[in-house]
């Protein structure tokens, strides 16, 4: 998002040519007195205040004490023809970052407002991560920026810290095992043990042995007992990924130790009562399954009661770029290499790519440029040829969807102006200029389109 800057000044000339010079980079509102600049203050997320010594009769130094007073206060700087130490240091002392002598030298004062924008955008970050440390949050792992994310990581923190079982859907490669270590690390019992199981990859003996146990001699190959997987999350969190894969007899064993938190090892009849809290994942649909009779409804809402669900990598564009530059950080720390920048070519085709496999896909593509670039960057020449062929495959899908099946595509204008945009300003780091001159378009229609659509 471009910063946000107010301009107090009482001289009209003076507050315009500001405007002109700093618009570039700043979206940029004026004042000429402090109940005009409160005002802006109290009902916009202002970032920074320039604001004169002298306006008219109101003091720029009351208006300092004003604003540093703020829920969120601005980093402010004091301008003023009227320079001196001494009213330096009081600006300072009162809270403003720094203070300029007019007349402004404008190339100074863009200098200054960046330094004061970094050094806030710093302090955010250190308080962030502070409060992240301070209630021990894994939530960090979780990446991204986009409304889609956001909404996973607000139902993460609400769930967490209750008993409540949860199941996460979604595509493979989306992430869902991490969200079960985020909830597991948020639940109030992180010391305790986070046990996982692949049902997919046991066949239904092996699996209910594997989540129950077993007695010596419970059957062929049993020489002795076995400590299940609920026993030993036992206090903790037993995490049962590809959930849709299990058998209907398992199925009810499931629903009997989620439901009476109790188990039975293979072979016995005495029971052991297990204190666990379940999460399970799926990239398939339960509820059809359901519907078709492969899956208990019962357990199905057992598991159900709260549904979390991964959106895919093509829903969340925007983290593409951001996923990206934490990738090529991690890879290149892992193989003893520079950090290289992807090329404006590599971006786009990061960018425009469908990502069947989502994140793992991306980290993996991320890692092959790592290993192959030895130019000073990351271009398209370094990443897999697949993602070339990948995206001349979803456009020729996309023309034969959109001429044969237009029935089923969603034509929303709104939507397709969102994604749209959202790209642009991913794939350029939030410089709308940038971002404006990528789609064809001029940064105030780009600034109009963005305040239209509440991106």
């Amino acid at each position: 998002m471009t910063p946000t800057l107010l301009i107090v000044d009482d001289e009209r000339a003076t507050r315009e040519g500001l405007r002109s010079a700093l618009e570039e980079d700043f979206d940029v509102y004026l004042a000429s007195n402090n109940t005009e600049a409160l005002f802006i203050l109290k009902n916009e997320p202002i970032e920074l205040l320039l604001t004169d010594l002298r306006l008219g009769g109101d003091s720029g130094m009351d208006l300092i004490d004003a604003a540093s007073k703020l829920p969120s206060p601005p980093t402010i700087l004091m301008m003023t023809a009227y320079g001196s130490v001494d009213t330096a240091v009081e600006a300072m002392r009162r809270g403003a970052f720094h203070f300029v002598t007019k007349p402004l030298n404008l190339d100074e004062a863009e200098m200054l407002l960046k330094r004061a924008l970094r050094s806030r955008n710093l302090e955010i970050e250190n308080l962030q991560l502070t409060q992240q440390v301070k209630k021990g949050s894994s939530l960090s792992r979780i990446i991204g920026k986009s409304p889609e994310i956001k909404r996973v990581t607000d139902l993460i923190e609400q769930v967490a810290p209750t008993r409540a079982t949860v199941l996460i859907e979604g595509e493979s490669g989306t992430g869902k095992e991490i969200v079960a270590h985020t909830i597991h690390q948020l639940s109030g019992r992180p010391a305790a043990k986070l046990v996982v199981v692949n049902c997919a990859a046991l066949s239904p003996q092996l699996l209910e042995s594997e989540l129950f146990g077993h007695e010596k001699g419970a059957f062929t190959g049993a020489s002795q007992k076995r400590i299940g997987r609920f026993e030993q999350a036992d206090g903790g969190t037993l995490f049962l990924d590809e959930i849709g894969e299990i058998d209907p007899a398992t199925q009810v064993k499931l629903l009997r130790a989620i439901s009476e938190r109790t188990i039975e090892r293979v072979g016995s009849n005495s029971p052991i009562k297990v204190d666990v809290r379940v999460i399970t994942a799926t990239n398939r649909n339960l509820r059809q399954m359901v519907d078709a009779g492969k899956f208990r409804e019962d357990l199905y809402f057992r598991l159900n009661v709260v549904s979390l669900h991964m959106p895919t990598l093509r829903e969340r564009p925007e983290d593409i770029v951001l996923l990206a530059n934490v990738f090529l950080k991690e890879f290149a720390e892992e193989n003893q290499r520079l950090v290289k920048p992807l090329t404006d070519q590599a971006l786009q085709l990061l960018i425009s790519y469908p990502w069947p496999g989502n994140v793992r896909e991306l980290r993996t593509t991320i890692e092959h440029g790592v290993v192959m670039s030895n130019d000073a960057q990351i271009d398209i020449k370094h990443l897999p040829t697949f993602l070339n062929k990948g995206q001349q495959s979803h456009k020729q899908n996309t023309f034969i969807t959109n001429n044969s099946l237009a029935g089923q595509v969603d034509f929303n204008l709104h939507h397709l102006e969102t994604a749209t945009i959202r790209g642009a300003l991913a794939q350029t780091q939030d410089n709308r200029s940038r971002a404006a001159e990528l789609l064809g378009i001029s940064r105030r229609t780009l600034q109009r389109k963005i305040k239209e659509l509440g991106i």
